[in-house]
């Protein structure tokens, strides 16, 4: 993972418990490859961001391009989610609400979660999903 200013560029693999996905994140770019799968290549296409399902490190990416660790106004972002392990990709309406102190209230659809973040931006602990050790 490198960073740069506010743009995050990683590589990396995430293992579920019937698949393993490798990714590549660009600024404006996605390649994702199912081991044993469908590969695809994704662009932002008008969208603010990319989510990748069962990832933290994506909700991280407007939390650290936006400032989002202190108190202040709820944003809306648009992005361009992918179902895993499908890799089907849809558009996601997602509120991010900064509560200060490194939490930040996340909202798509009907789900909420309390998300905590180091100083940096990245996530320590997503409730019901992963925390960092």
């Amino acid at each position: 993972m490198q960073r740069r200013a506010r743009d995050l560029t990683a590589v990396g693999t995430q293992l579920g418990a019937v698949y393993e996905l490798r990714y590549r994140l660009e600024s404006d770019r996605l390649a994702l490859d199912l081991v044993g799968g469908t590969s695809i290549e994704l662009t932002l296409g008008g969208a603010d961001f990319f989510d990748l399902g069962f990832s933290p490190l994506f909700n991280s990416l407007p939390v650290i391009r936006d400032g989002l660790l202190r108190a202040g106004p709820a944003r809306v972002y648009t992005m361009r989610w992918v179902d895993v392990p499908s890799l089907k990709v849809t558009s996601s309406e997602q509120r991010y609400e900064p509560l200060g102190r490194g939490q930040v209230r996340f909202t798509a659809g009907d789900f909420t979660a309390d998300i905590r973040f180091d100083e940096l931006g990245y996530v320590l602990d997503y409730p019901g999903i992963a925390t960092r050790v």
